[in-house]
């Protein structure tokens, strides 16, 4: 015990005790990083297989979409091929280029024809996709295939002409006195 105690003593002694004591708290600080650092390899392993799930999962919704809108697409277009539709569609034309031209420009041949070809193109991007759809002439109707055929009788130039003639008279004059 005596040699045990001279060995206390002496400086190399406790600066070894020193040396091992700071290498123990290192070792132990270096296995709990290194346990800290396999669990959130296994958090991120695991987050990396949900999210590429979730994405796989958006992939294929999103295939379905595309070839939904694809099958839509051409069905309206198939659609506007038939008579009876392209004939609504030549009169929705007309009728949104009315309702422009009154509001616009009334009597001007110019501005008709603007507001005509203004008209096919927001058909033609309600038919894209591009914006929604909204049907002046069906809503005045209430339905657009089962009356298809009394719309018709008229051409649109002659109701365009009737709808102006009715909106156009002349107001009475009134003389300030």
């Amino acid at each position: 015990m005596d040699t045990f105690l001279s060995l206390l003593k002496h400086q190399f002694t406790w600066g070894l005790l020193l040396g091992l004591l700071i290498a123990g708290f290192s070792f132990w600080n270096h296995m709990k990083t290194k346990r800290e650092l396999k669990r959130y390899q296994r958090h991120l392993s695991d987050k990396l297989e949900l999210e590429a799930k979730q994405l796989e999962g958006l992939k294929h919704d999103r295939e379905k979409l595309l070839k939904e809108n694809e099958n839509l697409r051409l069905r309206v277009g198939m659609l506007n091929e038939k008579p009876d539709q392209r004939l609504s569609r030549n009169l929705e034309i007309l009728t949104r280029a009315e309702k422009r031209m009154m509001i616009n420009a009334p009597g001007f041949a110019a501005a008709w024809e603007t507001a005509k070809s203004e008209a096919a193109n927001d058909l033609e991007a309600e038919d894209r996709g591009s914006s929604l759809p909204k049907r002046l002439f069906s809503r005045l109707l209430g339905t657009t295939s089962d009356h298809s055929g009394d719309i018709l009788e008229t051409t649109p130039g002659e109701e365009s002409a009737e709808k102006r003639q009715t909106q156009e008279q002349p107001e009475p004059d009134v003389k300030a006195s």
